[in-house]
């Protein structure tokens, strides 16, 4: 997604920052460079360190070695109360005993700001996340995606230099996840704040960021708009972990893979010789057949686009995308013919 508003945020960097915690190395040389205003979000299994990167930019953890600058400065030794970064977490940390409103003035009162001043700036922001007539509601009188609403106007309302969500809508159900992540994006665009962003949701950060790191074991193995990580994955990592892959056995030769009697370009620099071919489901065409060699063994409808999977003679099993349209014809137990289609690949 483009950021269309004008920026009013700083220029975040890490620099080759590294952490230890005993044996496990939890960030390796990590450079992330964030641009103003820019929504970047680090995506990840567990225990990869994109939580680890945003502690220590928040200054909850100090980085073993490595700068951390923000709007040019090196803010590695500048305490946690002074970095001017608004969080929010997973858990959504409010203060039980305060209004909605209350909440939401917390920070500022910290900053010294007059009644008038925070009521005023309290209201501004409980509207432009949506639930400005919840302003006197205790927090136990509030939805979950209403708290979290609430924390993330607290983590505005002090106008921070950078926001630091980490794993904010995990909590959610579904459909609330859905509506907050699209506010978050509204409401960032609006405000023009420089965010991370970290998940282990991959459809939340491809929707939601400017550009998606993906990390693996305290390495960035990539970071790019969130087409280029999806359709052009830079390394078999990130290709296995964002998106949905079909594995199959292949040969490199002359520049190509040969995979399915088909001759597939190569994304990647991979061995010669046999490989293991990464393909995307909605690279593969499936087509009802009564001479082909694949039989639909499942189907699962997801909307305007189903999945189709096939079993090969070999019992190997093809997963194809397809428009639900055609699923009439691709019922289970129907004969179908396998085809590749000639879009480069990544191979391991």
């Amino acid at each position: 997604m483009t950021t269309t508003a004008v920026s009013t945020g700083v220029a975040v960097r890490l620099e080759k920052v590294s952490r230890r915690f005993g044996t496990i190395q939890a960030l390796d040389n990590l450079d992330l460079d964030l641009a103003p205003g820019e929504l970047v979000a680090l995506l990840g299994p567990s225990g990869c360190g994109k939580t680890t990167a945003l502690r220590i930019l928040a200054g909850l953890e100090d980085a073993d070695s490595g700068r951390i600058l923000v709007g040019g400065k090196d803010i590695a030794n500048v305490p946690v109360n002074r970095r001017d970064m608004g969080m929010v977490f997973q858990a959504y940390s409010l203060f039980p005993h305060l209004t909605a409103a209350e909440n939401v003035e917390f920070g500022l009162r910290l900053r010294r700001q007059s009644a008038s001043a925070r009521r005023r700036r309290s209201q501004e922001m409980l509207s432009l996340v949506g639930i400005g007539t919840h302003a006197d509601r205790y927090p136990q009188q509030l939805s979950g995606g209403q708290q979290q609403r609430v924390a993330l106007a607290r983590a505005l309302a002090i106008q921070p230099q950078v926001l630091l969500l980490d794993e904010p809508l995990s909590a959610l159900d579904a459909k609330v996840r859905l509506q907050l992540r699209d506010e978050i994006r509204r409401i960032q665009l609006e405000v023009g704040t420089t965010t991370l962003f970290v998940t282990h949701d991959q459809e939340e950060a491809l929707a939601l960021a400017d550009r998606v790191g993906v990390m693996s074991a305290g390495k960035l193995e990539q970071i790019g708009s969130p087409e280029d990580i999806y359709r052009s994955p830079a390394t078999p990592f990130v290709a296995e972990f964002v998106g949905l892959s079909n594995r199959f056995p292949g040969h490199v030769r002359d520049g190509v893979v040969d995979v399915l009697d088909a001759r597939l370009p190569l994304m990647n620099a991979g061995p010669v010789g046999p490989v293991t071919a990464l393909v995307r489901p909605e690279s593969v065409d499936v087509t009802a057949d009564p001479a082909g060699t694949g039989r639909v063994v499942a189907v699962s409808f997801l909307g305007p686009l189903s999945r189709v999977t096939v079993a090969l003679p070999d019992d190997t099993l093809v997963v194809a995308q397809v428009s639900s349209a055609r699923l009439a014809d691709l019922a289970v137990g129907t004969a179908v013919r396998v085809t590749l289609l000639p879009v480069p690949v990544v191979v391991r």
